[in-house]
């Protein structure tokens, strides 16, 4: 994959060697000392860092995420977390690393940020909803106090040991005090998680920091398709070799969007002459005079927000998920646009928590928490019929019929060779009727057992919550307010780039 992305994770220390000039490194500080200060957030561990950052051979490990309601999914953590770990991996008095999260606020996908799951003590899951308006910038929504008696409820009916409880529902009252916008809550969230490991929190909506951003932009509007051809280009190769690309651009569509008077963030078209977001023409004057009078308003799509963060960030690695980096397969030659080099791509961490119950059960199904959220019903019916000595469902007995089958088959060939294609295609089919009927009577088994003792259930709800991996949809807070501060150390003394499964004690 080297075509597609520059440098490869184990390229960490030319990534390392690697200079950033051309960043005003003392402007970004003090960007982000005025962010702080309006979050509230500016205490003596951030005015360190930001004194750090301000080093003039400073560099970021950033990642980021959207502003999920209550931090959303656990790996959003788990992403800041690894950044943090990272960069203090990489520190050196000399060169400082610092810890970055950008704050996707510039994205206007609610379905993406209004909703989280939790699960408390007595195995109930709480799907918490907030009615999040479409197509606003996340950045520019004021948060309601509707919503925050929605989360004072969740937190009211949550069955979790009263201190731990409490001690998460003053960090949530502190960061909803604050008011502001929908991305500043989730900020505070996560700055009061991590921010004592060292991680800065990063608005790209806010003013001063995205006038730092406007020149990246304002390249971007002078050839408008440029990136969009790169994009495509690079999918068309991903296709030769194989590869599925993630990011498309059809014709005419560019990598910008407006947001408008009706505040809307909407995608900007070119025809070669003017610009259109479906609502209304504008000349590319028209374009750089809104970016001149509010930088804000013109924010990258994901084809560029890559490039335009690492023109305001000296970064040294990106810790990206799985999907981001399937776009950066398709970034590389986008960042050449704008004089940059694609930074190092780290994968990020990956966590599964197992609470003591499901670890208990896991282990007398001698299994892991992979097997199970691939085939629940499988595992733990395989499990019994082992613990039943059920012959009738086992691998070894496939194994034997099919056998035989062959044997018979080679038999009938000899006594008449024209019968070998049929028989093959008989042993083929009988094979594969047995083994369906194998797997229907495990999952009746599974089913039964479930019946009796929740077992299926309980693995569920902690491992695949409403049918989604436990990662991509329980929230962090769930095992904090069950379990105290311990889940947060577990994952602060993680290696960067871990994965696994973490037993909580």
């Amino acid at each position: 994959m080297t075509e597609f992305i520059r440098l490869p994770p184990q390229g960490l220390a030319q990534a390392q060697a690697e200079a950033r000039p051309g960043i005003d490194r003392t402007a970004l500080a003090e960007a982000l000392r005025d962010y702080h200060r309006s979050l509230g957030t500016l205490e003596a561990e951030t005015q360190a860092l930001l004194d750090r950052l301000a080093h003039p051979a400073s560099r970021v490990v950033v990642t980021g995420q959207q502003a999920g309601v209550l931090t959303g999914p656990a790996y959003s953590v788990h992403k800041a977390a690894d950044a943090a770990l990272l960069a203090r991996s990489l520190d050196r008095e000399e060169a400082p690393v610092i810890a970055v999260y950008w704050i996707a606020s510039q994205d206007h996908d609610a379905a993406e940020v209004a909703s989280t799951t939790l699960l408390d003590m007595s195995e109930r899951l709480h799907h918490l909803v907030l009615d999040v308006p479409e197509g606003q910038p996340i950045g520019r929504i004021a948060w309601r106090e509707e919503w925050t008696a929605q989360i004072r409820q969740v937190l009211a009916e949550f069955d979790a040991p009263a201190e731990y409880r409490a001690a998460v529902s003053q960090h949530i009252e502190q960061a909803l005090s604050g008011g502001g916008s929908y991305a500043d809550v989730f900020a505070r969230l996560i700055h009061g998680l991590l921010a004592r490991a060292g991680l800065l929190v990063l608005d790209p909506m806010f003013p001063a920091l995205a006038r730092l951003m406007a020149p990246a932009l304002r390249r971007e509007l002078e050839h408008p398709l440029a990136s969009s051809e790169k994009i495509e280009d690079a999918a068309s190769r991903l296709q030769r070799a194989g590869f599925e690309p993630q990011l498309r651009r059809p014709a005419g569509a560019t990598n910008l969007f407006v947001e408008e008077e009706d505040g809307q963030r909407r995608l900007l078209r070119f025809d070669g002459k003017r610009f259109e977001s479906g609502t209304r023409v504008y000349s590319r004057d028209e374009l750089l005079a809104l970016l001149e009078a509010d930088p804000s308003r013109l924010t990258p799509a994901a084809g560029l927000r890559p490039a335009v963060q690492d023109t305001l960030l000296p970064t040294l690695a990106f810790v990206v998920g799985p999907g981001e980096i399937a776009y950066g397969a398709q970034l590389r030659e986008v960042y050449e646009l704008h004089g940059l080099h694609q930074p190092l791509l780290w994968p990020r961490l990956s966590v599964t928590w197992l609470e003591p119950n499901v670890t208990r059960i896991v282990r007398r199904l001698g299994t892991t928490a992979a097997q199970v959220q691939a085939d629940p019903e499988g595992v733990l019916g395989r499990a019994l019929a082992a613990e039943r000595q059920a012959g009738a469902v086992s691998a070894e007995r496939l194994q034997a019929i099919q056998e035989q089958l062959q044997a018979l088959t080679g038999e009938l060939a000899a006594l008449d060779p024209t019968l070998e294609g049929a028989a093959a295609k008989t042993r083929l089919r009988t094979t594969a009727r047995i083994a369906h009927l194998q797997d229907l009577a495990v999952r009746a088994l599974a089913r039964a057992e479930n019946e009796r003792s929740g077992q299926l259930t309980r693995l569920k709800k902690h491992l695949l919550p409403n049918g989604v991996p436990q990662e991509r949809e329980m929230n962090f807070l769930t095992f904090l307010l069950k379990h105290g501060e311990a889940p947060l150390q577990m994952l602060l003394n993680l290696t960067p780039g871990w994965s696994g499964e973490l037993e909580i004690p």
